[in-house]
């Protein structure tokens, strides 16, 4: 598991306002209704972001995290993985993601994302969306970089590289890799291979590997790495701010 079930989403230095939030069912191009989480900023700064959570799906953690992005001025909504097995409603503590994470396919994540990323887009047309994700998620958002869903970033936090390998060529869009040094689930010749093949197809990223920096760093309940979180926010937010909306 990416996080420990006490854990919850870094502060931001100097949060805004959270205008609207709540969950919300959205329905993917083959039909299945799964359930969403939104978040809607006080100050808009005119970027959207689509969360791809870890195995939990929407869990509190990615509630609280979607807000924190409203409070950045990003609108946001996390996709929950599992409504063509588990059905519809946010996922506890002790939601049993096994058996249904195990039926995942990538490309039916990229559907429902791009059902995200039409939600956010029907709010306001003007959006310049990124999509942004952990663990299993960071791969699946590295992933929709190459799904052709209008994005201008996609982001992932110590995400998987073998969900994204068999689209590296199709990539479109810039990449940024936010990865921890001690990874239990990948390791650094993984990550480094993972580069590799990027530079070899001629892709645009940014990484940063955060040296000593567990799996799941991402923790404001965890002090030690208060620093590294922040960094990480810094980035996500230079990230986004440097990247316009691609051309149509």
């Amino acid at each position: 598991m990416c996080h420990s079930t006490d854990s919850r989403p870094p502060a931001l230095a100097d949060p805004g306002s959270v205008a609207d939030a709540g969950l919300v069912e959205l329905t993917s191009q083959d039909g299945t209704a799964f359930t969403a989480f939104h978040a809607q900023p006080g100050e808009p700064n005119g970027r959207g972001v689509v969360i791809l959570p870890d195995i939990r799906g929407v869990h509190a953690y990615y509630q609280a995290l979607a807000q924190r992005f409203a409070e950045a001025g990003f609108a946001a909504v996390v996709v929950d993985y599992y409504g063509r097995t588990a059905g519809l409603g946010a996922r506890g503590d002790d939601f049993e993601w096994e058996p249904h994470f195990k039926q995942l396919v990538p490309d039916q994540v990229a559907e429902d994302a791009r059902a995200a990323a039409d939600f956010l887009t029907g709010l306001n047309a003007e959006l310049t969306l990124f999509s942004v994700g952990f663990c299993l998620g960071g791969g699946h958002s590295w992933r929709l970089a190459g799904a052709d869903l209008g994005l201008a970033g996609s982001i992932g936090f110590y995400g998987l590289p073998g969900l994204v390998e068999d689209r590296i060529q199709d990539i479109s869009a810039p990449l940024l890799l936010l990865l921890a040094g001690d990874d239990v689930a990948t390791t650094q010749e993984d990550f480094a291979a993972f580069r590799g093949k990027l530079d070899a197809a001629g892709k645009t990223y940014e990484h940063k590997v955060y040296d000593g920096a567990p799996h799941s760093f991402f923790d404001g309940a965890s002090p030690e790495w208060k620093d590294i979180s922040a960094d990480a926010w810094q980035r996500v937010l230079d990230f986004t701010a440097r990247h316009p909306q691609p051309v149509a």
